[in-house]
């Protein structure tokens, strides 16, 4: 099971100028997360696109069951 820390470093990686990188586990289940990635790397991209960008990120928990939910927010450089 992915905890916060983990998830967490998985984003750090992927998004090293995040000005802004938030992980909530929701219902303390430890599955069940909420994700905010401010990121200049956004520029440009549709949200749509910067949401893939999360989610390529966060491939391995999700692919093994666990990450049963997650919400994403996205924004471009400084929030």
């Amino acid at each position: 099971m992915a905890g916060t820390d983990t998830l967490e470093a998985l984003l750090r990686q992927a998004f090293p100028d995040a000005s802004d990188l938030t992980v909530q586990d929701r219902t303390g289940g430890g599955d069940h997360f909420q994700v905010i990635v401010a990121s200049d790397s956004f520029d440009g991209l549709s949200l749509v696109e910067q949401h893939r960008q999360v989610y390529d990120a966060l491939a391995a928990p999700l692919a093994d069951g666990s990450i049963h939910e997650l919400r994403i927010k996205t924004t471009k450089g400084t929030p």
